[in-house]
């Protein structure tokens, strides 16, 4: 992309914040590009706009709170209208791969509690096949050396326990150089590189969650209804299909 990418994902960001109609209970996704999302309908709530939001991480929630947006519980809602969140890749069935930034669990779960999700995104994350950008991970801290051992037995695939680049830790019986990244809900990543070759996403995320020491996976199937895309010549959208937008 073009030197101005920070103005295209804003863009992106914007064009999303439009589908937010007054007295929706929004979810707000985490990333670069969604954070202009929550940024425009900030301005929009101080302008009048009455709305309520979900945060998929702590980073957002703090973001949300800055810009004036109501927060709520997710649990004390029934269900939401509608979510913005990024993606890491998406292909052209609109399957996602997200949880670069390790909120992958609570993305989810705001997901599918959402009647529509909006993806926004640039053109990096537009693939042909899933799987060029790591597939993310979230599993628990117990035993997890002999999770990443299945996992990698499952796909015959290199994994790698996600760090921080900080001091090392002690984690088990294993010194994690740079430390380990720890999600907002206590728990580790692990990411799976196999390449663009996640050819059957359903069936990856099957077979990953079968495995007891993997509490989410990054695959996100059947959920996202559009996308808008941020590109060098504007904004682009796909919409599937069966849009329940």
């Amino acid at each position: 992309m073009a030197a101005d990418v920070d103005a295209l994902k804003a863009e992106a960001g914007i064009a999303a914040a439009a589908f937010v109609k007054d007295g929706m209970k929004v979810g707000l996704g985490t990333g670069s590009t969604v954070k202009y999302t929550v940024i425009e309908l900030g301005r929009r709530v101080s302008e009048g706009l009455d709305i309520v939001g979900v945060p998929t991480s702590i980073e957002t929630e703090r973001l949300a709170k800055q810009v004036g947006i109501p927060l709520r519980e997710l649990g004390s809602l029934d269900g939401l209208d509608i979510v913005i969140d990024g993606a890491d890749e998406f292909d052209p069935q609109l399957q996602l791969i997200k949880g670069g930034g390790g909120a992958l669990l609570r993305e989810k779960i705001v997901a599918q509690s959402a009647a529509a999700m909006i993806v926004v995104a640039d053109d990096r994350k537009k693939v042909e096949t899933l799987g060029a950008f790591s597939l993310p991970i979230e599993v628990t801290p117990f035993s997890w050396q002999e999770t990443k051992r299945q996992i990698e037995r499952l796909f015959s695939c290199p994994c790698v326990l996600r760090t921080l680049g900080g001091e090392s830790v002690r984690l088990g019986d294993v010194v994690v150089e740079g430390g380990p990244f720890v999600t907002d809900n206590g728990n580790l990543i692990i990411d799976l590189h196999c390449g663009a070759s996640i050819d059957n996403p359903r069936a990856s995320e099957v077979a990953l969650l079968s495995l007891a020491g993997v509490c989410e996976v990054g695959l996100f199937i059947d959920i996202c209804d559009l996308v808008i895309m941020a590109a060098d010549d504007g904004i682009q959208t796909f919409s599937k299909a069966d849009s329940r937008l």
